[in-house]
């Protein structure tokens, strides 16, 4: 049954401007019932925002992005229930071995309760910036989505790739979650990173909001897990939902169910972009949460 997800992109200017009361809209959250947070991630932002991909940008240069990794370990300290996933997390711009212990790490310390969603980002300069190039970013994405799968599972491990290169290295500690850190993946709807997802992953995080669109999507995603001799059920979906200019919350969640119905398993609302200020959210997740409910 579908699960329901809120995005922390923005959510300190329903708290003051103290982003450090994140850890309170947490607990809010995960007391509503709902069942999955993230955060959306930047290291550095270079000037040319009109490269963005998908519109007009919606941030100033003078944004601030705060650290995922550190967010997500801050509520995992101060929740019990709630998933810890980020929408997406960068993962290139973080050496392999790295983000293998950061990712176990987190995992360790929230009792299993990490499913991470990685990509490729969309600029330029924050590769420049980190040193790495730009141009192999799909290869150092593969190879280290498999150096993390590797040195979860095996000790001592070696890897020989074209960015990524180690012999005999053990790595502690390890995911609690059996079978290791869920990895869904924020990359365009095409055959490549379909296969990309099939072959690595465990779910997709589209830009995509048209129902109709996302469902011809969802079913090529799931052939191409049945291509690969996984259960299509496997392939899961979160999918972000906008407000649409002069609709309420009530209306959209009603069209949301077409949503579902086209394969979403995951629906996630920005918090920031529904809600005025604080005092809203626990009536706006307590919403969220009953019209979760009223599906089953």
């Amino acid at each position: 049954m579908v699960k329901m997800s809120i995005g922390l992109l923005g959510i300190e200017r329903l708290i003051g401007g103290d982003f450090a009361r994140v850890v309170d809209v947490a607990r809010q959250a995960e007391d509503a019932g709902i069942d999955m947070l993230s955060i959306t991630d930047h290291v550095v932002m270079g000037e040319h925002l009109e490269n963005y991909p998908y519109g007009a940008f919606p941030l100033p240069l003078d944004y601030p992005w705060f650290e995922p990794m550190v967010v997500l370990a801050s509520i995992a300290s101060a929740t019990k229930t709630i998933r810890l996933s980020t929408g997406v997390l960068i993962s290139p711009l973080r050496p392999a071995v790295l983000l293998a212990k950061q990712l176990a790490t987190l995992d360790v310390m929230s009792h299993g309760r990490v499913t991470i969603g990685l990509g490729l980002g969309w600029q330029r300069e924050e590769y420049d910036a980190s040193g790495l190039p730009w141009e192999t970013r799909y290869k150092q994405f593969d190879e280290q989505i498999a150096v993390c799968k590797l040195l979860w599972s095996e000790a001592p491990a070696s890897f020989h790739g074209k960015t990524v290169n180690f012999d005999n290295i053990h790595a502690f500690p390890r995911p609690v979650q059996a079978g290791g850190i869920p990895l869904w993946f924020g990359l365009a709807p095409t055959e490549k990173n379909f296969a990309r997802i099939a072959e690595y992953g465990d779910g997709w995080i589209p830009m995509e909001r048209d129902p109709v669109v996302l469902a011809g999507h969802i079913k090529a995603l799931r052939n191409a897990f049945a291509a690969r001799g996984r259960a299509p059920a496997d392939a899961k979906v979160r999918v972000g939902i906008r407000p649409a200019a002069g609709s309420d919350l009530d209306a959209v969640l009603a069209s949301s169910k077409a949503v579902v119905e086209a394969g979403a398993d995951v629906l996630e609302f920005i918090v920031s972009a529904w809600c005025k200020t604080g005092d809203e959210l626990p009536g706006f997740f307590a919403k969220l949460a009953a019209w979760r409910d009223s599906l089953r």
